[in-house]
């Protein structure tokens, strides 16, 4: 496939200027946005594109939701930030309100999706040691090939992504890598020192990859015969992505931990969280861990809508029947420059065939043609659009990822 991606003059010139001052750590799609609403994105030439991948699932509600746009411009003539020095008048209802949606007693909040990884991992050993008895650093948490938590130095430590983990050394000790959807291999990892499981329900920066059914189940149920923590990282599946608030919800299967970020924020601040019971969390004692912005009042204010919004069930029921739309639709390409498809609510990994190019350029294509989505590992798409697109600029976005793999 052969693409030819020819960028507007201010695009192009705020695009080298973008790429002269900038670590290259990401290597973005040529396109420059300047405004968004919905479901949709503008760039500083006026040219519109239907955005597809919502952020990575940070904009699950779409862009500038006028209810998160609402409660934020009431926080900023308030208060932005006291650091947890102090409490403030967000903070106890923020807590309440999140921990009440999990089902769970206690909240932790921070502020990046990699924060509260970390953040789990800590919970985890500290609670290995003081309710567990696991000896004095010997604790051991089980993950699954394939992952990604983030790209702190003791996360990447122990992902099996090159890209990510060579050159970062030395790393962590205390993970033992399982293959991912492998039950048996799992319990067969647990041992006396194990403290936590912590998985994608669904992994995302895999492709969208989507465990046998039970696998869930089984992790639960392995968790509490061996008195270890079952961490889930919802931070890209959960809130309303797949259909249900949770991925977990579809085996329903409820983690000791709870690792949220991303759609937390509602696109407007990052906000990210672990949330625990008390017998978990409380094993923190002040001074152990913290963050000078995590919790601060303009991130309570948002995430207190956001858990608001999803407290009706509207953003659920639109990623479960969009979800099936887009499944119909992705399902029709395969065998016609697609190879595979993975659909859970409104999240698709798509296999593109290498006769037709690969990932990058299928998505150069796309935007060349107005829709903005991303690669993964060289061949994969992934899809995610914000849960409050139209069905009818879904079903036009799909549109053109058909006539781009059939050469249309």
């Amino acid at each position: 496939m052969t693409t030819t991606v020819t960028a507007a003059p201010t695009t192009a010139t705020e695009f080298a200027r973008a790429e002269e001052r900038t670590a290259h750590n990401y290597h973005p799609l040529p396109v420059v946005l300047a405004e968004a609403e919905g479901a949709w994105m503008t760039d500083v030439d006026g040219r519109r594109f239907l955005d597809l991948l919502a952020g990575y699932s940070a904009l699950n509600f779409g862009h500038s939701h006028p209810a998160l746009i609402e409660a934020a411009h009431e926080q900023l003539d308030k208060m932005t930030l006291t650091s947890r020095a102090f409490v403030h008048d967000q903070f106890a209802d923020f807590c309440a309100e999140l921990g009440d949606l999990c089902g769970k007693d206690l909240v932790l909040p921070m502020n990046t999706g990699a924060e509260a990884v970390e953040t789990a991992i800590k919970v985890a050993r500290k609670w290995g040691y003081e309710v567990k008895g696991v000896p004095a650093d010997q604790a051991k948490i089980i993950v699954a090939s394939g992952n990604f938590h983030g790209r702190t130095t003791t996360i990447v430590g122990f992902s099996d992504d090159p890209v990510a983990r060579d050159g970062f050394g030395p790393f962590t000790p205390g993970f033992v890598t399982v293959p991912y959807g492998d039950l048996a291999a799992l319990e067969a990892a647990i041992d006396a020192n194990t403290v936590a499981v912590l998985v994608e329900p669904i992994q995302g920066e895999g492709g969208v990859v989507i465990p046998p059914e039970g696998y869930l189940r089984g992790i639960r149920e392995a968790c509490t015969r061996e008195n270890v923590l079952f961490a889930a990282d919802e931070i890209q599946s959960g809130l309303g992505r797949t259909g249900r608030t949770f991925a977990c919800d579809h085996e329903d299967v409820v983690p000791d931990i709870y690792i949220l970020g991303k759609a937390l924020g509602g696109g407007i601040v990052p906000v990210s969280a672990i949330v625990a019971d008390r017998d978990i969390l409380g094993v923190l004692k002040p001074g152990q861990h913290g963050s000078t912005f995590g919790g601060n009042p303009l991130a309570c204010a948002v995430g207190r809508k956001v858990v608001g919004m999803l407290a009706t069930g509207e953003f659920q029921r639109r990623g479960e029947e969009l979800g099936v739309l887009m499944r119909e639709r992705l399902e029709a390409m395969v065998g016609h420059g697609v190879l595979a498809v993975r659909v859970r609510g409104l999240w698709a990994g798509v296999d593109i065939d290498p006769a037709v190019g690969t990932g990058r350029q299928v998505c150069e294509a796309l935007m060349a043609r107005g829709v903005l989505v991303k690669d993964t590992h060289g061949s994969t798409i992934r899809l995610a659009p914000p849960l409050v697109v139209s069905a009818e600029d879904l079903g036009w976005g799909l549109d053109q990822l058909a006539a781009v793999v059939t050469g249309g």
